[in-house]
């Protein structure tokens, strides 16, 4: 039996099952005192926390959601609105009580250990970020020294930062809705990682964030290697159209995609890049904005194009809206390797130990890239309201890693009207997000696009894609 993909899943029922239960922690959570019980339950509590917990249930509600391989975020919020889950104190702990939970999260009326873990990792995630770190005199979110300490924090109390561990997390973007020679082939390229012992990170959702994980597993198995990570790193606005899929065994909640995006580069010690859409667009256009920049000359976080032959046509597109946009100078940054899956893991071990001895030369940690320099524009979350999506420039006055973040926020826009359930609804009530800018990007940035949507890499196969925005040149 084939395991299914985005392409080959059918559309959940209407009338879906539903199951009520309660659970105590798994993965995380299991020993707190009286004192950290008491806090997590009144923080779930009180109602200036009502923000919280909605995106509690929103996100609890996308990790029970497992197995289903829609990306329509208000779809779901939708078929389970009767969905409910509460905090309930024990003696010797928590434990969860759920209501209406999708069925698909069980086997035999018992919750899918992995799922619980998820679960959990949720409930750490969204109450140490609204409690701790959001409003906080701690942290100063205007400032960017702020921001990254937000991070860091958040990825430490999640227990993800080992100062022990080598370099050796190689970071993997790509779509969740990609075709079966491509998923096969992210598979390869995973199993050739794990055969050298790299561990992986993804978004934490189907496609190419599922398969490099599945593909290193084997390699780990038949390596004997102890302790391999699986890091699935979302956000509460796409974790409902990228459910946790189920290799992933240390998941993380940042609060944005900024952080998000911030989280990967500052963990990771080396990307590669498979066929996606605009969001693994916008994941592209954040590294470039932030390799380009003159601040990190010095830095070394290898960066990686792969795909099967036949998506070669898929990196010729993205190649040219870079070189297009910002300049031929780009491709210093990247590397393209098309058809050779040992090839790929063998430059990115390659290049790892070009990092650690960077590393150490600077006396910078394996664990954070401290010294990264991140633009603000890629720190500061973007509201992509029609008025903000219409002010940004995308002007050949502005240097390369400049354009490259205004553009980065660009294709963030198109995510969210596409998927997240915020951003499709105001453009179902204004209209498409218009995107202006100097003739020769908008042209480049309307080719790519096009071809993202002939491609069917918009949305998945069987629904009729129609543009949340519209590309204006001037």
């Amino acid at each position: 039996m084939t395991e299914p993909t985005p392409q080959t899943a059918t559309k959940p029922l209407s009338t879906p099952k539903k199951v009520d239960t309660q659970v105590g922690p798994r993965g995380t959570m299991e020993l707190l005192s009286q004192r950290e019980i008491e806090v997590l339950t009144e923080a779930t509590q009180q109602p200036q926390h009502l923000e919280m917990l909605e995106t509690f249930r929103r996100c609890a509600l996308a990790v029970l959601n497992t197995g289903d391989d829609g990306d329509d975020a208000a779809e779901l919020f939708e078929r389970f609105a009767d969905f409910r889950i509460e905090v309930s104190r024990r003696t010797r702990g928590l434990k969860l009580l759920v209501r209406n939970a999708p069925s698909t999260a069980f086997v035999d009326n018992r919750m899918v250990e992995g799922v619980r873990e998820h679960l959990f990792a949720v409930l750490r995630d969204v109450v140490y970020t609204a409690t701790e770190v959001e409003g906080s005199p701690r942290y100063d979110l205007s400032d960017s020294s702020g921001i990254t300490d937000s991070v860091f924090q958040i990825l430490r109390n999640a227990r993800l930062l080992d100062p022990d561990l080598k370099p050796n997390l190689v970071v993997c973007w790509g779509g969740h809705s990609i075709a079966r020679p491509e998923y096969e082939y992210t598979k390869e390229v995973g199993y050739h990682l794990g055969l050298r012992q790299l561990d992986i990170c993804t978004g934490c959702g189907p496609g190419a964030m599922k398969g490099p994980m599945k593909g290193a597993s084997i390699g780990h198995a038949k390596q004997r290697s102890k302790g391999a990570r699986y890091i699935g790193l979302t956000e509460p606005g796409i974790i409902a159209a990228e459910s946790p899929n189920p290799m992933v065994n240390h998941l993380v909640i940042l609060p944005d995609i900024e952080k998000r995006l911030e989280a990967f580069v500052r963990m990771g010690h080396g990307i590669i890049v498979f066929p996606g859409g605009v969001g693994t667009a916008e994941e592209v256009l954040y590294m470039l904005g932030i390799l380009m920049d003159p601040k990190n000359s010095e830095i070394e976080l290898p960066l990686i194009f792969t795909g099967p032959s036949s998506s070669a046509d898929y990196f010729i597109q993205l190649d040219d809206l870079i070189t297009t946009v910002l300049g031929e100078e780009a491709r210093q940054f990247y590397k393209v390797i098309i058809g050779d899956a040992r090839g790929v893991a063998r430059r990115m071990s390659r290049s790892i130990k070009k990092v650690r001895a960077q590393r150490r030369h600077s006396g910078d940690a394996f664990y954070f890239n401290w010294q990264l320099h991140i633009p603000s524009g890629h720190q500061h979350p973007f509201d992509a309201t029609h008025e903000n999506v219409r002010a940004l420039s995308l002007s050949r006055e502005l240097p390369a890693h400049e354009l490259a973040v205004n553009l980065r926020r660009v294709f963030s826009a198109i995510v969210a009207g596409n998927v997240k359930a915020e951003g499709v609804a105001r453009v179902r009530e204004f209209g498409p997000l218009e995107i202006r800018g100097d003739a020769e990007i908008t042209e480049a940035l309307e080719r790519v696009l096009q071809a993202f949507v002939a491609q069917g890499r918009m949305k998945l196969p069987g629904s009729n894609y129609e543009p949340c925005y519209r590309v204006i040149a001037g």
